[in-house]
Formats: C-alpha cells, sequence, structure tokens
C-alpha cells in the first residue's frame, strides 16, 4: 500500500505533466515562428544580480537552470530520504525489482548512444543524456492510458524514477563539475554540516532552513559544483520527525507546501526555457549523432533496458512481478520511461555548454522525438491491456 505522501506526489506530478507539456509544445512552435528571434533573445537575456559582495550575471535560462532547478532537486531529494526511511526503498523485497530494472535503464541507453556516436563526428560525453526519466510526463501518460490498472504500476514507475534520479545526481556530481574553487567549496561543507546539526533541532523555525539553503547554494555555485548539488545536501540534512507531538513530519510538510511550485512553476518554466529549438537547422544541426544517439537511447534503450532487466530479475526469482500486473503493462510502463524529457534536457545542457549551440539543438531534438515515441508506444500497450482488462471484467 503506498504511504499517504507518495499518493499526493503521483496526484501532483501527474497533473504537472499536461503543463510541461504544453510549455515544451508552446518553446518549439515559439522558436520555429516567425518570431524565433525572440524567444533566443528572452532565453538568452542578460540578467545581472547583486547582494552585497554576491554579483552573478546569467542568461534568463542560465537562472532558471541554476537558481530554481535546485528546488526541484531538493524536493526529489526529500522524497528519496522519505522512501528510503519510510517509504517503498526501505522494503528490500519491494525494491529489487525497480532497483535492478533501474539499472538496466541506465546502462543500455548508455552504450546504444556510445555506439551511435563512436564513429566519426560523434559526442561521446553525451551518454548521460538518455538515461534519465521524467517522472511528471511519465506519470501523466500512465494516469491518462490506465487510470484503472493496478496502483502497484504506479509506485514500481515512482520508485524506478527515484533510483534514476539518484544516478543522475552522481553523474552530475562526477561528470560536470569542471574547476573547483576549494575556499568556497570549504565554506559549502561547513554550511552542510550545520544544517545537518540544526536537523536534530526538530522546532528549527523553517526561515533558519531557508537562510541555510541559501547560503549553501551560494557557495556551490561560487564552488564550481553544480547547484543541483546543493538542494540534494540540504534535502538529506532536513528532519523527517514532525515538529510538535502529533503533528505532520517536517519533511513531509515540507513536500507538500514546495511540491505545487516545483510542479507547476519552476519545471514547466525549465521546460519552455530549455525545449525551443529550431526544426530543419542549418548544417544538419538537428539530425546527427547526438540526436540520434539520444532519441534512440531514451526509445530503444530504456525500454529494453528496463523490461529485460526486470523480466531477468523475475526469472531468476530475485523479485517479484508488481502485485496484479501483467507482463504487458510492464512492458509499457518500462517504454515510458523512456520520457527522458526534464532530466534529460538538464543534463544535456551541462554536457553541451550555451556556447555548443549546435549540439545543444540536437540535444533537444533527441530528447523530444525520443520522448515523444516512448509515450506513444508505452500509452497505445497500456491502453490495449486496460481494455482487455475490461472485455474480461465484462465476459
Amino acid at each position: 500500500m503506498a504511504s499517504r505522501s507518495t499518493l499526493e506526489f503521483l496526484k501532483t506530478e501527474t497533473g504537472s505533466g499536461l503543463l510541461l507539456a504544453a510549455s515544451a509544445f508552446a518553446a518549439i512552435l515559439w522558436a520555429n515562428s516567425p518570431w524565433a528571434g525572440s524567444y533566443d533573445a528572452l532565453t538568452h537575456t542578460a540578467v545581472p544580480v547583486q547582494v552585497g559582495p554576491f554579483v552573478q550575471e546569467m542568461s534568463l535560462s542560465g537562472w532558471v537552470k541554476t537558481a530554481l532547478m535546485p528546488i526541484f532537486f531538493f524536493v526529489v531529494g526529500l522524497e528519496i530520504k522519505h522512501e528510503i526511511l519510510r517509504g517503498e526503498l526501505s522494503n528490500p523485497r519491494r525494491l529489487a525489482l525497480p532497483i535492478l530494472a533501474a539499472a538496466g535503464g541506465v546502462l543500455a541507453p548508455a552504450l546504444i548512444y556510445l555506439a551511435i556516436n563512436s564513429a566519426g563526428g560523434g559526442r561521446m560525453e553525451g551518454w548521460p543524456i538518455p538515461t534519465a526519466t521524467d517522472i511528471a510526463f511519465a506519470l501523466a501518460a500512465l494516469a491518462m492510458a490506465g487510470p484503472k490498472l493496478p496502483a502497484t504500476l504506479r509506485v514500481f514507475l515512482l520508485t524506478l524514477a527515484i533510483a534514476d534520479d539518484l544516478v543522475a545526481v552522481v553523474l552530475i556530481a562526477a561528470l560536470y563539475t569542471t574547476e573547483l574553487r576549494f575556499p568556497m567549496l570549504a565554506g559549502a561543507a561547513v554550511t552542510t554540516a550545520v544544517l545537518a546539526a540544526m536537523g536534530r533541532w526538530r522546532a528549527a523555525p523553517y526561515a533558519f532552513w531557508a537562510v541555510g539553503g541559501l547560503l549553501l547554494w551560494g557557495f556551490t555555485l561560487e564552488s564550481g559544483v553544480n547547484t543541483s548539488l546543493a538542494g540534494i545536501a540540504a534535502a538529506f540534512c532536513f528532519p523527517l520527525e514532525p515538529k510538535r507531538p502529533g503533528g505532520q513530519g517536517a519533511l513531509a510538510e515540507t513536500m507538500e507546501a514546495l511540491h505545487p511550485y516545483v510542479a507547476f512553476l519552476i519545471l514547466p518554466l525549465f521546460a519552455f526555457t530549455a525545449a525551443g529549438f529550431t526544426l530543419g537547422g542549418e548544417g544538419g544541426e538537428v539530425l546527427g549523432p547526438v540526436s540520434l544517439g539520444v532519441a534512440a537511447g531514451l526509445f530503444f534503450g530504456k525500454q529494453i533496458g528496463i523490461f529485460g532487466a526486470a523480466a531477468l530479475a523475475i526469472g531468476l526469482k530475485w523479485a517479484r512481478r508488481p502485485t496484479g500486473a501483467k507482463w504487458l503493462e510492464l512492458y509499457g510502463v518500462s517504454a515510458l520511461c523512456g520520457v527522458g524529457f526534464t532530466m534529460s534536457l538538464f543534463i544535456g545542457a551541462l554536457a553541451f555548454p550555451n556556447a555548443d549551440a549546435a549540439h545543444q539543438t540536437q540535444v533537444r531534438a533527441g530528447v523530444v522525438a525520443g520522448s515523444l515515441a516512448s509515450v506513444l508506444l508505452g500509452a497505445i500497450l497500456l491502453r490495449i491491456s486496460a481494455s482487455r482488462r475490461a472485455r474480461d471484467a465484462d465476459a
């Protein structure tokens, strides 16, 4: 039985899926309209920020990625911590299948991308891009295609996506940290230690956490480490227990408060600023090894890796199929995991900086194509299974 917080998480993320899709579609339309120049000018507008000695100037899309997306990763970190301590990830028997499936869903897309880009002209550094799963899109598609399918499929998808997010965080830390500034890194470490100690103070005011989080973000930004890690670090310091006896846990309260802003503002805004690419770009910008590798990795790699690993684990008795779920439904969910979208775009922006406009365009095209094909296949398979269940019930 899924916990209340998990069910609320599913509800909120599912509802944001359509808004994410609309935001991405609007960005692509604008980027290919007669007013395409204004879209590019908007997303690349320089925005200076100065607060005391802190001075930074980035584009609008850069601020969304650097300042707003860490809030998304903070919420992801809170969900990971909750699931590890109290939810699905705390039960080894339930954990085995989605973890093994997630491992296959990372390995297969990476190998497919590397195979396509191993020839001349390929860019090997983009291999982490198709390893991600966008939980909001995937859950929205699952809810629309099979609203009456077993709830265990939704929990399987959620757990798998959480494992994917963990892998993404590790990859971001390992691959996309360039020049380190050790004094700032030391400041981030001290701030994290203070937040960890404050985690024992259940009644700590939320304002203290907000100030500590901002300090950690600022030190992380100046240290050269990707700021998404600041969100994860702050989340793992956050207390799980309630502030007062009989109350809701501080972690659950914070997830509940932030989810609507993340799901309905931050992620759609990131999708809008990151998804716009020009169709039929000059010089073969849209079609190339990067876009083909990303699209094939998401579409073929995810379903092959996830379903293959899950089938192997079930066949070897290492894990059990989700209760009440059929093989076709498990395959449909595996296909839905090829919706990389938000996370894939985020990793793509790190792998190919804004200066590399041609490959940025290929990343966006590959992510959109692979995600769209995955959601269509997954939705069709789940619809077929749902129709069969309805016929069997009427018989």
